[in-house]
């Protein structure tokens, strides 16, 4: 005989995809291992599409759940610190990144004992062409989900919801644009190469973590307008939304921090 529901809480039922999320990670990863011996790509490509087959079938199941009712204020509260704890974990990993630049910028590492670390002739990049209009592209992205997060939340306007997140994923797609071609003429044209040096090595990882959690964010931002587009989100249950806008501000801050840790600080002396 089924039972009223008394509590506040959400039972999950049994559910396969952590064992399909865990062993498609492992395969992913024990694949990447074979590619980079050279042996064979097939194993990572088929790890990956189990990984991202896992999180889209996940995540549906999390839609479903709050269509019938079961995050309750309760279960948002959870959701919102298991989120904000993965963002912490996201801003351990930038930290790394910085660190590694900060070091070797400052106090850069011999590559072999009794000689001279030699830096590259770097053709540097000017902070205030490219990379400062790619700043004002993330920053008006940012301000755009804002505003459809105050439209949802404060006066529940769905076409400034629609109109905001639509405005964010262009110009998150802008600044994704951009960044790729900032690469091709950095590698191209301008001598830089992947791992050549620890200022390449560390500029390309951070930048390009960010440029990943970039394109991720969009798919993020989209996500939440196809929802929003079918009548998802209210004023008081808009978790997922949240979460999204919350990732978006963080890719922003990170942003900030590269801009005038790398491009600026970083590079100073080199186009001085």
């Amino acid at each position: 005989m089924a039972h009223a529901k008394n509590h506040d809480y959400h039972i999950l039922s049994p559910s396969i995809w952590p064992l399909i999320g865990a062993i498609g990670g492992f395969v992913m990863l024990f694949g990447a291992v074979l590619w980079m011996h050279g042996i064979t790509p097939f194993m990572f490509w088929a790890g990956l599409v189990a990984v991202l087959y896992t999180m889209f079938a996940w995540w549906s199941d999390v839609v479903a759940e709050s269509r019938v009712g079961d995050h309750t204020p309760v279960v948002r509260i959870g959701l919102r610190y298991g989120f904000i704890l993965f963002i912490m974990s996201e801003v351990m990993f930038f930290f790394a990144w910085f660190w590694s630049f900060f070091k070797h910028r400052m106090y850069p590492m011999q590559d072999y004992p009794g000689t001279e670390y030699i830096a590259p002739e770097i053709h540097a990049v000017d902070p205030f062409h490219l990379p400062l209009i790619n700043t004002l592209v993330l920053l008006l992205s940012g301000c755009a989900v804002t505003w459809a997060h105050h439209a949802l939340v404060h006066e529940n306007n769905r076409k400034a919801l629609v109109n905001g997140l639509a405005i964010g994923i262009v110009l998150g797609i802008a600044f994704t644009g951009l960044q790729a071609f900032e690469y091709f003429e950095l590698l191209a044209h301008e001598g830089w190469e992947f791992g050549g040096d620890q200022f390449y090595s560390n500029f390309f990882m951070a930048t390009g973590f960010h440029g990943a959690h970039v394109i991720i964010g969009t798919i993020f931002l989209t996500v939440c307008l196809l929802r929003a587009l079918r009548g998802d989100f209210t004023p008081d249950k808009h978790i997922g939304f949240e979460a999204a806008a919350w990732y978006w501000h963080f890719v922003d801050v990170v942003w900030l921090f590269l801009f005038f840790a790398v491009y600026i600080w970083g590079q100073w002396p080199l186009y001085h």
